[in-house]
């Protein structure tokens, strides 16, 4: 290789668009933008265990393992010395509109949203060119879009030119019917575009868990995270009368759970995308193995790749994997960035 060759390659890598990603979780996120070309300034989590699956799968990456609230403006600074940042991504837990109107509270007021305004506050400190607020769907109309309007004026309040909308991960590859509200801000006024749907037919569960070993319940595999749930002899008959797509009602009467959340004890649907996965899967079943999905299995269905380790304890992992955005998905919205970035 040349001296040209290599100052060509050197330049590429220093003119890589920048990224932090703050609520980084196990880094569904940052895998997305990362496929998309860009490079990671730092990244932020509190979880001990989310930030050991972070660091196992990103080791370059600089990982602040450290409550948001706590990380002052000159610490911020510091890291991010010189680097002028493109966009700001993250998820921040927002918890104040899970109940209607809320009884009168407005969003930006309520403790629980503190995360949010912690959010805010780096992006203030760090002025990146964007920035990628993603929460759940349910948050664009909440109190009659009272919520959504208050979070875009909070941010045109501090220069930032925003548009949100609700994408489905399935749009993009992804096994898996995941509704989300994405929020992005622009600070110079660049025309605010989101990613289109790029594909023709959605992908199904059977044919991103058709090829992983058969495991039956309590068994394990040489795969990473592919591990069966040891279920109670009581559960296993439970769901084994389900077949593949149906729920309790196919549980004869006699031990048909009675009460509880409907979305629990059905088998996913093979031919179908999958239901949102949360960190709680245990009583959503195989569609032909009688047991609930391993954490790869889960892992597959939100698009993470299979050399993607999981770490810490199974309810752990499951919170990680439940608690990610799309990996795919992530991607796409990145790629979208990066065309803003570059006009």
């Amino acid at each position: 290789m040349n001296f040209m060759v290599i100052a060509m390659v050197l330049k590429t890598k220093i003119n890589k668009p920048t990224y932090v990603d703050l609520f980084s979780g196990s880094g569904g996120l940052s895998l997305g933008f990362e496929r998309a070309g860009f490079r990671n300034v730092f990244s932020l989590d509190f979880e001990e265990s989310f930030c050991k699956t972070y660091r196992r799968n990103f080791p370059k990456h600089v990982l602040v393992e450290k409550d948001i609230s706590k990380l002052t403006k000159n610490e911020i600074l510091k890291i991010v010395g010189k680097d002028d940042i493109d966009v700001i991504v993250g998820g921040p837990p927002c918890q104040g509109f899970s109940i209607a109107g809320n009884i009168g509270r407005m969003f930006l007021d309520d403790p629980r949203n503190q995360l949010f305004k912690e959010f805010a506050r780096v992006v203030d400190i760090v002025r990146p060119n964007f920035f990628v607020m993603e929460n759940v769907a349910r948050l664009y109309t909440h109190n009659k879009g009272k919520t959504k309007n208050a979070i875009i004026a909070n941010f045109n309040k501090m220069g930032y030119f925003v548009e949100c909308k609700i994408l489905n991960s399935a749009d993009f590859g992804v096994p898996q019917v995941r509704k989300r509200v994405i929020f992005i801000g622009s600070k110079k006024n660049t025309k605010i575009f989101f990613p289109e749907k790029n594909v023709n037919k959605y992908a199904t569960v059977k044919s991103f868990l058709e090829d992983l070993p058969m495991l039956k319940s309590g068994e394990k595999s040489e795969i990473p995270n592919h591990v069966a749930m040891n279920h109670s002899e009581q559960m296993l008959q439970k769901m084994s009368h389900i077949p593949d797509g149906g729920s309790r009602a196919d549980i004869p009467g006699n031990m048909r759970p009675k009460t509880g959340d409907v979305r629990k004890y059905i088998k996913y649907a093979s031919e179908m995308p999958s239901v949102c996965v949360t960190g709680d899967m245990r009583k959503i079943f195989h569609y032909s193995q009688n047991r609930a999905l391993t954490v790869r299995e889960l892992a597959r269905l939100q698009s993470y790749p299979d050399n993607f380790v999981f770490e810490g304890s199974s309810i752990s992992q499951q919170q990680q994997v439940g608690n990610s955005v799309p990996p795919l998905m992530a991607e796409a919205i990145a790629q979208t960035i990066k065309k803003m970035i570059n006009s």
